[in-house]
């Protein structure tokens, strides 16, 4: 009984050694970089570990959608300059009788981070990213190809407050006549009123060329607020849960869809 109690107990220490470890690549994280809450409809240029759950709620001409997914999944820090997203296929339900329901694309990024600094030193990051989308299947709501997606992306914080901005191009391996090209740049600013309460303001904007919309312009604003949820004696090795919340409105003529409700939640281990 004894040699079994042991070792069960020395397979449990194992088992909260390796479960330690890996939560320390978000506690190795916070010493090299700012402190600030990823956007919400923007790439974060910070380095993280998280599981993230969003819905988003827009309308279309002639359609309303409801976006189980959006897009996210789980991060995972592979080495201390790099980041790894998994993100399952959005699941998009049409309530329109000529939208059929469906899957869009399951896709992967790798984040690698140029230079960075903590609040003692400079207070910024440059990250360059690469994204790639899956093409569907039948009945997919996403992009009619595989889609590649490169971006360098840059922060700045000052104190309470924060300025995030990316540079981006989307990338289709083909149909291009159908769905074209675009070029993104997106900006953030973002406030910090206590510890547990963050807002920001997210300007997204696309440049399209080719396809059936070249030459168009469309533009975005999203407010959003975000609530933490940490322990009392919470310690960068320590999970914790970020509610956030986004209401994404057009202010360009031209626009694929608006009035965009974006819900969240993330855990950070």
């Amino acid at each position: 009984m004894l040699i079994v109690a042991c070792a069960v107990a020395g397979c449990a220490a194992a088992a909260q050694s390796n479960y330690a470890r890996f939560r320390a690549n978000n506690a190795s994280m916070a010493a090299l970089q700012p402190s600030w809450v990823g956007p919400v409809t923007q790439p974060d240029p910070r380095l993280g570990q998280a599981l993230r759950l969003s819905v988003a709620n827009f309308t279309a001409p002639g359609a309303h959608t409801i976006e189980y997914g959006n897009g996210h999944g789980v991060s995972l820090i592979i080495e201390r300059r790099f980041q790894l997203d998994i993100d399952s296929p959005a699941f998009f339900r049409n309530h329109s009788a000529s939208a059929p329901d469906g899957f869009g694309n399951a896709g992967t990024q790798v984040k690698w981070r140029v230079a960075s600094g903590n609040a003692e030193h400079g207070n910024y990051i440059v990250t360059a990213m690469v994204y790639h989308g899956f093409a569907g299947g039948a009945a997919q709501n996403g992009a009619f190809s595989s889609i590649w997606n490169p971006r360098i992306s840059a922060g700045r914080a000052f104190s309470r407050f924060d300025v995030i901005s990316d540079l981006g191009g989307s990338l289709p391996t083909a149909k291009i006549w159908e769905q074209g090209r675009a070029i993104s740049w997106n900006t953030s600013g973002q406030a910090r009123l206590n510890t547990h309460v963050q807002l920001d303001l997210e300007n997204s904007t696309a440049f399209n060329r080719g396809g059936p919309f070249d030459g168009t312009t469309q533009n975005f604003l999203t407010p959003a607020a975000f609530y933490l949820i940490r322990r009392t004696s919470w310690g960068p090795t320590h999970a914790a849960v970020i509610l956030d919340c986004g209401y994404q409105v057009a202010t360009t003529h031209f626009h694929p869809y608006n009035h965009n409700l974006i819900t969240e939640m993330r855990v950070f281990f």
